[in-house]
């Protein structure tokens, strides 16, 4: 842009001076004639027809004043949050009788929308960078995990130490899922049918072979059976962040996962006791109740609007509850859930 060009200057209620002027004259002309027509210096008709054309004089100009407000009304309502045209919002196309204030809210719009815009294309890049940069060396190190563990005459401490990467491996490729699910505006998957017992068995087999050789073991409980519409992966996201923080709250015992009439809770049950105190089960060290799991876990909640119960009972049981506001009958036409 040429800095030499001045831009335009917007006079500070323009339009209000000008409505002044119009119904300032309507009620000066209306005055006039209703004299007339009082001393019958005019006829009544005339009065009248007088009357009527100045307030539809009056309606044209005002009606004429408000149409920046109109086109900017008509902007805003076309807009899906996406990209703007900047030529919508361009000041130069304003008439130099614009007021000052629409001025400010045109330029104030088009500044808000070229942030979205920013916004928008910096998460896409970002999605797509991510999902490139992230899941390929998280594949190149699943496969290398699995030929190691093919491999004979392999240690104590090298199987331990496959068994441990493995699990750091599944914990970050189900974190990136997580984050990329939260960065992702929602689109059409968002909205699909799914039985939630169907859905968490593959969490569960998944999470059983990730503790081999943890005293822990995993149980489903299924006292109902129900379908949500929402994101499927979102969902399983939620249930293995919950899975994963009970299986650290206890070095020993049972984590079940409930499925009730329209709530999934996943509770831990210790199986022994710290110097003989039934009051405090055994953690596994650093474990914490609000760690980032339930961090993750709770912004799903919040952006899938399932609301998340924390809960803790005598002997410091932790209870996560997730409660869907909308169950559907399971049967009828469902997703395949093999996996997320």
């Amino acid at each position: 842009m040429d800095s030499r060009v001045k831009p335009a200057t917007f006079r500070v209620g323009a339009f209000k001076r000008r409505i002044a002027w119009v119904f300032g004259l309507q009620l000066l002309i209306v005055a006039i004639v209703s004299i007339l027509g009082i001393y019958n210096a005019m006829p009544i008709g005339a009065v009248i027809a007088v009357i009527v054309a100045t307030a539809a004089i009056a309606w044209l100009v005002t009606r004429r004043e408000w149409r920046p407000v109109r086109a900017l009304a008509r902007v805003v309502n076309r807009w899906d949050g996406q990209q703007l045209d900047p030529d919508a919002l361009d000041l130069s196309r304003l008439s130099a009788d614009t007021d000052a204030d629409v001025a400010s809210l045109v330029r104030g719009l088009h500044g808000f929308a070229a942030r979205i815009a920013g916004y928008n294309q910096r998460e896409r890049n970002f999605t797509r960078d991510a999902s490139h940069e992230l899941r390929s060396p998280l594949t190149v190190i699943k496969m290398s995990i699995d030929m190691l563990a093919e491999e004979e005459n392999l240690s104590d401490f090298g199987v331990r130490s496959v068994h441990r990467i493995r699990r750091a491996a599944r914990e970050m490729e189900v974190l990136v899922e997580a984050l990329l699910l939260l960065a992702r505006e929602p689109d059409a998957s968002d909205g699909e049918r799914f039985v939630v017992n169907e859905l968490l068995r593959p969490q569960l087999a998944s999470a059983r072979d990730l503790l081999a050789g943890r005293p822990i073991e995993l149980a489903l409980e299924e006292t109902d059976r129900f379908a949500v519409r929402g994101s499927t992966q979102a969902f399983s996201v939620l249930c293995w962040q919950l899975i994963r923080n009970a299986c650290q709250q206890t070095e020993q015992g049972t984590v079940v996962v409930t499925v009730g009439p329209g709530v999934v809770s996943v509770s831990n049950h210790a199986d022994t006791y710290l110097g003989g105190d039934t009051s405090r089960p055994v953690r596994m060290p650093g474990a914490d109740r609000h760690g980032f799991e339930l961090a993750i876990a709770q912004r799903i909640s919040d952006r899938f609007g399932w609301p998340l119960e924390l809960q803790t009972r005598l002997g410091e049981e932790n209870i996560a509850r997730i409660r869907f506001p909308q169950p559907l009958p399971a049967n009828g036409p469902v997703r395949s859930t093999e996996g997320f």
